[in-house]
């Protein structure tokens, strides 16, 4: 077979996106980074938080090699939902007031902390209480979030706000409504979602950011190492000893 005109077109626009964000969110990336070196040079821990799909980004961050281990993710019990029986019950939970309190009073978050909170549409309800419960906690809030969601569609929370109202910092992904690059004749509904590329490369981008600043501020940024070259698990036993109050997915 030859080439897939729909699969290069997926490509093009997804690189397109990616250089939308490098020029457009580039200060944005530069002060996220700066936060979270300045946590990390203070003491203080990081989280990231996402539902649904946007959860894959957070997870991308999480204990990974050539990454900050001192980012945790904060768990929601099924707003993952490829994980729970329905699947359809992640987006029925993310609409549920009162759950985003309920994990951040259990979880170890607390004042000069940094939350990065990853919603495309920012307009439900989980995500905009997760910034503003946070932000009444006393951490820096990082949004990654659509910003063309709050103009063209309404919020699902009671305050009609958007995660990105609640942000001391904002990543705009430039996703537009739907999450689907692609048509075609044939084809009843739009398709190829872009969003995971874009804001994984955003928070990649900020880790990037952060480890620059730390090596500024004369810190060695706690990164780990792949498990898989020789010396990997000696590498991350040290740092993640050094660090082991700020990371909560150990024992």
């Amino acid at each position: 077979m030859g080439e897939s005109k729909l699969a290069g077109q997926f490509f093009d626009a997804a690189i397109g996106l990616l250089q939308q964000v490098r020029d457009g969110d580039s200060a944005e990336i530069a002060a996220a980074g700066a936060a979270i070196a300045g946590a990390v040079a203070n003491g203080n821990r990081l989280f990231a938080f996402g539902a649904g799909h946007s959860s894959l980004a957070a997870q991308d961050v999480v204990y990974r090699a050539g990454g900050l281990a001192l980012m945790n993710l904060l768990a929601v019990p099924g707003v993952v939902g490829v994980d729970v029986m329905p699947a359809t019950l992640g987006s029925a939970l993310e609409r549920v007031d009162g759950l985003a309190g309920a994990v951040l009073d259990s979880s170890p978050a607390k004042a000069g902390d940094v939350l990065i909170i990853i919603s495309l549409s920012g307009r439900n309800a989980l995500p905009v209480e997760m910034a503003m419960n946070a932000r009444a906690l006393g951490l820096t809030v990082i949004g990654v979030t659509s910003v063309a969601y709050a103009t063209e569609t309404k919020s699902r929370h009671v305050s009609g706000t958007y995660l990105k109202d609640h942000c001391d910092i904002v990543l705009d992904s430039k996703i537009a409504i739907g999450d689907a690059e692609l048509t075609h004749e044939g084809i009843e509904a739009p398709f190829a979602p872009a969003s995971t590329v874009v804001t994984s490369a955003l928070m990649q981008a900020t880790m990037a950011a952060a480890a620059e600043e730390l090596v500024r501020l004369g810190i060695e940024p706690p990164l780990l190492r792949s498990g898989n070259v020789d010396g990997g698990h000696e590498w991350n036993g040290r740092v993640m000893t050094e660090y082991a109050d700020r990371i909560f997915f150990r024992h």
